[in-house]
Parts: structure tokens; sequence; C-alpha cells
């Protein structure tokens, strides 16, 4: 005697959940991979846009009478500054 067609749609449909929980599984490790490399991406550009902001207030620092005084210190300060914050991100970065 076969087994009512209930047990064998439960079965059935319990198999489609197991193989749908395994590929919606399998996509949230790519899309957590994805989401990860995105960020590092994102990581490497905030260090060039720290450090270009660093070479230019090293130029400005650097520019003699051409610019204002306390314009010079505010640029020396955040060139020191801009250093020390890419320091810290590769370091925090790096650990991940």
């Amino acid at each position: 005697m076969s087994p009512p067609l209930s047990v064998v749609a439960d079965n059935s449909t319990a198999k489609n959940k197991s193989v749908a929980t395994g590929d919606l599984s399998e996509r949230i490790r790519r899309l957590q991979a994805e989401a990860k490399n995105l960020a590092r991406e994102h990581i490497r550009a905030l260090e060039a846009a720290i450090i270009e902001v660093e070479r230019l207030s090293s130029e400005i620092s650097d520019g003699g009478d051409a610019y204002p005084a306390g314009v010079r210190e505010l640029a020396r300060r955040m060139a020191e500054d801009c250093e020390m914050k890419v320091q810290t991100l590769e370091a925090i970065a790096s650990r991940n």
C-alpha cells in the first residue's frame, strides 16, 4: 500500500525547503563576502583621500608667506593628524 498523498507532499516540501535553505545559505555567504570586499575597497579609498589631504596640507604648511600664518599652522596640524589616521586605519583594517 502506498503512503497517502499528504505524506508524499509533506516529504517533497521538506526536501524543497532543505534545498532552498542551502541555496539561500550559499547566497548569503556570497553576499557577505562581496560586502566585505566592497568595504575593503571603500577603506582603501578613504585612506587614499586622507593621504591626498595630508599631501595638500603639507604643501600649504610649507608654502611660506604666500599663505596666512594661521592657515599654515592649521595645515601643519592636519598633515600630522592625517598621518596618524592613515596608520590607525591600516592597523585596524589589517586585523580583519
